[in-house]
């Protein structure tokens, strides 16, 4: 993407030809990831699901969350993913979706509506900016025609992502529906393992199963909670907390500004769960073996020292991966040289889960007996083992995707984004605003008043729909969007900051203004759309 040239005007976006008349192609909002794996958004899933074996017996190994989708990620907003909570790189990239206003039929999105800002001049209002004129113009006159209505820009939505239990701390805390499968799975399984410790509780087991599936998903919960307050208290924005089948995520929308903190982000889940195992062991010496509390209490430790161990392993999406990169962030100055070399790390891992966990298995090693291991055991440990891998390394990808589009944000600068406007007035025929615009070389129409205050955005999609022997009848102020406070922009935003901005307040398009307060151009969010996927395709 071209910057700003030495006079300080903007230059064109892109050197690629002029899209042929007619040509259309929806637009969408750029997605990071996605990064859900959404940069990814922070991410904090938490780990492994429990042991599904009552103590004394032979327990299943744990399974960690599945990672952030990163659209969400690449839906934006810088996400974290991490399947074992911790902080991570996954979800959304800060911001790095746009909710746009869905084009109407035939006519599509902006880009439909005339050419893309790397094709045609972009900037300033006429006159107040000079700019050059491009090789090959294509103006708003010759944008084409089309038949459907326009729609005006939907509006931000709340996260979602489950059922809503609460907001601690302000943060929304969702239970997806995956989560109730895995209850099942676990009341099922540590309820069969209940009839050989305790027989004595008949049906009453499953109840009894039920009661630990919710207690160790509460565990979960502290464990992603700690993760939440240690964000909050560096400032870090988290859109919510999810608890789903293989356990917790915090999507943190930002990431840490120092290595220190991003140690400490993610050291402080795996601590909590280290706390309460600590808890739940002496809680059990003051109960009777043998006896559900005691179990249950038993069964509650052993989880948490699980995903505790689980998440501190060395490699990314882990908790455990994120501290390595800080390590690695710190010693060399550079946070993408500590993501490439956690998600290797992590690569790593998942390749030793899918072939050492079903051989640990197999030996005995994690407590099963010879009596216990065979057949449907057998392929229910490799199954597990598959999808821990999985989720593994894809996460780790996926962090390394955020990590990436993080390096291109800063290529992405409102100033040099922007297309060139025309003032015009409400009562102006669109054939005349059309001709001025022509004139004047612009790609975008600011309707003002006698004043010369600007009112509203006239929207390239609603033009479009407007036939061409119309376009003498027609105001202006009939094609227009009014301008709300979160659609006037600044022309310094650039990156992180600008897609923020963007993903606040959902449009087609934005005023781009001075810090003077004078107009500067217009703002087209598929523009920013078409320069994300270009910086996004350049190698780091």
């Amino acid at each position: 993407m071209d910057e700003s040239g030495g006079s300080g005007q903007p230059r064109s976006g892109t050197d690629e030809a002029t899209e042929r008349h007619g040509e259309q192609r929806a637009s969408s909002a750029p997605a990071a990831g996605a990064t859900r794996s959404g940069p990814e958004r922070p991410e904090h899933p938490t780990g492994p699901t429990p042991p599904t074996a009552a103590p004394g017996t032979s327990e299943a190994a744990p399974s960690p969350d599945r990672p952030h989708d990163p659209t969400d990620s690449a839906r934006g907003a810088a996400t974290h993913s991490d399947p074992s909570s911790g902080a991570e790189d996954g979800a959304e990239v800060p911001g790095a979706s746009l909710d746009q206003a869905e084009a109407p039929a035939g006519s599509g999105s902006p880009d439909e509506a005339g050419p893309s800002a790397q094709d045609a001049p972009h900037g300033p209002s006429a006159g107040a900016h000079p700019h050059p004129e491009p090789e090959h113009p294509r103006t708003l006159a010759h944008s084409g025609t089309g038949t459907g209505k326009a729609q005006p820009p939907r509006r931000g939505r709340e996260p979602g992502g489950g059922l809503l239990m609460g907001r601690p701390f302000g943060v929304p805390v969702y239970v997806a529906p995956s989560w109730f499968l895995v209850a099942a799975l676990i009341t099922w399984v540590f309820g069969g393992q209940l009839d050989r410790v305790l027989p004595e509780l008949g049906a009453l087991r499953y109840l009894v199963s039920l009661f630990f599936a919710v207690a160790f998903y509460a565990s979960v919960l502290v464990h992603e909670l700690a993760h939440t307050v240690a964000a909050l208290r560096f400032k870090l924005p988290v859109r919510r907390i999810q608890l789903q089948f293989f356990g917790g995520v915090s999507e943190i929308e930002k990431e840490a500004e120092t290595p220190g903190r991003e140690f400490v982000l993610s050291f402080v889940g795996p601590l909590l769960s280290l706390v309460l195992s600590g808890l739940f062991y002496l809680a059990m010496l003051a109960v009777e073996p043998g006896t559900v509390p005691g179990v249950l209490l038993a069964g509650l430790m052993i989880s948490n020292l699980i995903v505790a161990a689980f998440n501190l392993l060395p490699g990314l999406p882990l908790d455990g991966g994120r501290m390595l990169r800080a390590v690695v962030w710190k010693i060399t100055g550079r946070p993408m040289s500590g993501t490439i070399a956690a998600a290797w790390v992590g690569r790593a891992l998942a390749v030793s889960v899918l072939i050492g966990l079903p051989l640990l298995t197999q030996s005995g090693v994690l407590g099963a007996t010879q009596d216990h291991v065979g057949g449907m055991d057998t392929v229910t440990d490799a199954l597990l083992a598959a999808i821990l891998a999985a989720i593994i390394w894809t996460g780790a990808g996926n962090s390394l995707r955020m990590a990436r589009l993080r390096e291109h944000l800063p290529e992405l600068r409102a100033r040099s984004l922007t297309r060139r406007a025309v003032p015009v007035e409400t009562s102006t025929p669109l054939s005349e605003a059309l001709r001025r615009a022509n004139e004047a070389g612009a790609r975008a129409l600011v309707v003002v008043d006698a004043d010369g205050e600007p009112l509203s955005l006239v929207r390239e999609a609603a033009i479009v729909g407007v036939p061409e022997h119309r376009r003498p009848w027609v105001a202006v102020s009939g094609l227009a969007q009014d301008l709300t406070d979160g659609m006037r922009v600044s022309a310094e935003l650039a990156g992180e900051a600008l897609l923020d901005t963007l993903r606040a307040t959902p449009a087609t398009e934005y005023l781009v203004v001075e810090d003077s307060g004078e107009i500067y151009g217009v703002l087209s969010a598929a523009d920013v759309e078409r320069a994300f996927v270009k910086a996004m395709a350049r190698p780091s």
